[in-house]
């Protein structure tokens, strides 16, 4: 049974926990924590203190919004410091990868991916093979920081043309580079209505 988000409370961002080597990544972070917690929506993320990471959690923290952290044990050294750590409003350590993701998706209503490396690209991967396989409908978003996405999203799309794809209608994240237009395109992107048997359907207008 597909999973849909009927409102939207919580934002799953996956990131770099590098800064990466254009100041406008982690300028891109912040200022994507920011508008999470000027529209009162709470960050889901991998928990790292550092990198595009930190930046998402301190423009969500310094703005008064609130922060859940999900991170395997053996990564809390590696991406995060534990002082840091204790600024969020609710820290998750888990046993492995699997168990965090499990978790990060339960606690998402969207996901949003900013710049990062093969960690980051796996996580959205699995996300949309998910939406893919009719397990969810919950938007997805590349914040596409200058064309950082570009050759991903042409993967996909030659993938799809060689009919690899085979519901792409499942798979079709929005492509957003304007940082504060994202969390606006999520929220008008989910109306609820009532169809004819009185029950929701999420619909998109975008």
């Amino acid at each position: 049974m597909s999973e849909k988000a009927s409102s939207i409370r919580s934002v799953c961002v996956y990131c770099g926990s590098q800064p990466g080597r254009d100041p406008s990544y982690l300028a891109a972070g912040r200022a994507l924590g920011r508008s999470i917690a000027a529209h009162g929506l709470q960050l889901v993320y991998g928990g790292g203190t550092k990198g595009i990471m930190g930046a998402v959690a301190s423009g969500v923290l310094s703005n008064g919004g609130k922060v859940t952290g999900i991170i395997p044990e053996f990564l809390v050294d590696m991406e995060a410091t534990r002082h840091s750590l204790g600024q969020l409003d609710e820290l998750i350590v888990t046993r492995d990868m699997h168990e965090r993701k499990h978790a990060m998706f339960e606690r998402a209503d969207a996901f949003v991916t900013l710049p990062g490396g093969i960690g980051t690209l796996e996580e959205i991967v699995e996300i949309m093979t998910w939406a893919q396989l009719g397990r969810h409908e919950k938007p997805m978003v590349f914040a596409n920081v200058n064309g950082f996405w570009d050759p991903m999203l042409e993967l996909v799309r030659h993938m799809r043309e060689q009919g690899f794809i085979h519901t792409a209608h499942r798979v079709q994240p929005m492509v957003i580079a304007e940082i504060d237009d994202i969390v606006p395109a999520i929220l008008e992107k989910l109306e609820t209505v009532t169809d004819l048997d009185g029950a929701d359907e999420v619909i998109s207008r975008l």
